[in-house]
């Protein structure tokens, strides 16, 4: 008890004095980094309208109610610990889980995206008209965003500034794509807008079918992932409820042996997910 008093002290210290120590002008050059990826994961998750601070606020509080129930559930400071951690981090996990879902569902709408421009410029119709007449025509998974940026175009006019913050809001490698080529098409203007689209229609709609049956056939590594990093914990939380059992992983070697079990967990649930994971396209125009 005397190294957690100890500890809260030091804390409440550093964060008092952490105004000379690290004034707003001498900010370590990594900070922006940082923010800036956790900016990028909200906006490709389609949380943009949340701030970096609440994540990790919302990643604070799981962590201390996962430790809490950890404690309720067997109380060893050990295994407190690791669930503490593992609360933390999943905020963050089910952040890229969400990404990873979008872009599995707008991988296969894209193609149609591309196609209803193509029929919309064909008729003789401007870009930003073309791009507006998604908020009706487009799948309804991507009719807020094209919403938004006919909301935007009608205030402002502008069609550049207008369709950067759509591509802000998609946050998608294929729509960074669509949206530079139609931003080249409306600054040098051109005849081969609906070839480019045809063809980037083409291209997406065959890498997605492949995708799809590569993905299918390689589920069962997550589930083997899960299955192997959930179950042992399980069972140290049985053993834990039980008096001795808690005695046991309380002592040294205990402590050690969770420790060392949780590094051991998370590197091989991690290397797992690496072997069976496909390459996914980077946001070059992001």
């Amino acid at each position: 008890m005397t190294f957690v008093w100890g500890a809260v002290l030091a804390a409440g210290l550093l964060l008092t004095l952490s105004p000379w120590l690290w004034p707003a002008g001498r900010t370590p050059t990594a900070a922006p980094t940082h923010r800036g990826r956790i900016v990028r994961l909200l906006e490709d998750a389609g949380m943009a309208r949340f701030s970096p601070p609440s994540l990790v606020i919302g990643a604070g509080v799981c962590a201390v109610v996962c430790a809490a129930i950890a404690w309720l559930v067997a109380p060893v400071a050990a295994l407190a610990v690791v669930a503490g951690a593992a609360g933390a981090v999943a905020p963050f996990a089910w952040l890229r889980a969400r990404c990873s879902r979008l872009l599995r569902t707008r991988r296969g709408l894209w193609p149609d995206v591309c196609d209803l421009l193509i029929a919309s410029v064909r008729a003789g119709m401007s870009l930003p008209d073309a791009v507006s007449s998604l908020a009706e025509s487009a799948p309804a998974e991507l009719r807020p965003a094209f919403a938004a940026f006919a909301r935007d175009m009608a205030a402002s006019g502008h069609f550049d500034s207008s369709i950067l913050r759509l591509k802000a809001n998609l946050a998608d490698p294929v729509a960074d794509r669509i949206v530079e080529t139609l931003r080249m098409a409306r600054q040098v203007g051109g005849t081969e807008l609906t070839a480019v689209l045809r063809a980037l229609a083409s291209s997406v709609r065959a890498d997605a079918a492949l995708r799809a049956e590569v993905e299918s056939r390689q589920s069962w590594i997550r589930g083997a992932a899960i299955l192997g990093v959930v179950a042992p914990w399980v069972i140290l939380a049985l053993l834990a409820m039980r008096p001795e059992g808690a005695s046991a992983y309380g002592s040294p070697a205990g402590i050690a042996l969770i420790l060392v079990g949780a590094a051991v967990s998370f590197v091989a649930y991690r290397l797992m997910l690496r072997l069976g994971r496909l390459p996914e396209p980077r946001r070059w125009f992001g």
